[in-house]
């Protein structure tokens, strides 16, 4: 039902000194961002090495669903985004466990969630979510085109870069000896 954690949302009071923080002391890279004048938030999607992200989110004007949650606090975990590949399949399931869900949207073919409240699921607001996951992400941190790998060379050995299935790259350094088994266990394979 479930692929992987994608994302930890943050809920913050002041934007510009968490976007500040997380891009300027950890290098987090920004990646789409939205603001919704409805629900009166934004979100900004950060991405942290090859494949942590987190999304803080903010208050945008007064009757904002993040009031209550900030009221006492400068910011704090909001939820967990989980990724599923059916989101229908994920209500099935959590339909027939007995657990209950709220919130679902289905926003174009890019983004459907549900949410599992608190109270059913030991203290943690979950998102469960269908979505590509590089349809979110800073070109900074994808693979270029449509690419699965790169190779990239250097002094003492190679740096493999791979696509990964839930969105950006992860690397791999190899030494020449490392670089050696490689080709000698491909060969095997070819034969």
């Amino acid at each position: 039902m479930i692929l992987r954690i994608d994302h930890v949302a943050v809920a913050v009071r002041d934007y510009d000194k968490a976007f500040s923080f997380f891009s300027r002391l950890f290098g987090a890279v920004p990646g789409s961002s939205f603001e919704d004048p409805r629900l009166k938030y934004r979100w900004q999607l950060m991405s942290l090495g090859d494949l942590s992200r987190f999304e803080l989110l903010v208050s945008t004007g007064s009757g904002s669903f993040l009031e209550g949650f900030l009221a006492h606090r400068e910011g704090g975990v909001h939820h967990i985004t989980l990724q599923t590949p059916d989101i229908q399949k994920a209500a099935k399931i959590l339909d027939g466990s007995g657990i209950p869900y709220f919130g679902y949207n289905e926003y174009g073919n890019n983004w459907k969630e549900l949410f599992i409240h608190p109270r059913d699921a030991f203290g943690v607001l979950i998102q469960i979510a269908e979505f590509n996951a590089d349809d979110w992400l800073s070109q900074a941190v994808k693979m270029p085109g449509e690419k699965k790998f790169e190779v990239t060379r250097d002094g003492e050995g190679c740096t493999l870069s791979f696509a990964h299935p839930g969105g950006g790259t992860v690397k791999i350094s190899l030494t020449n000896d490392e670089i050696k088994k490689l080709r000698s266990d491909l060969n095997i394979i070819k034969n």
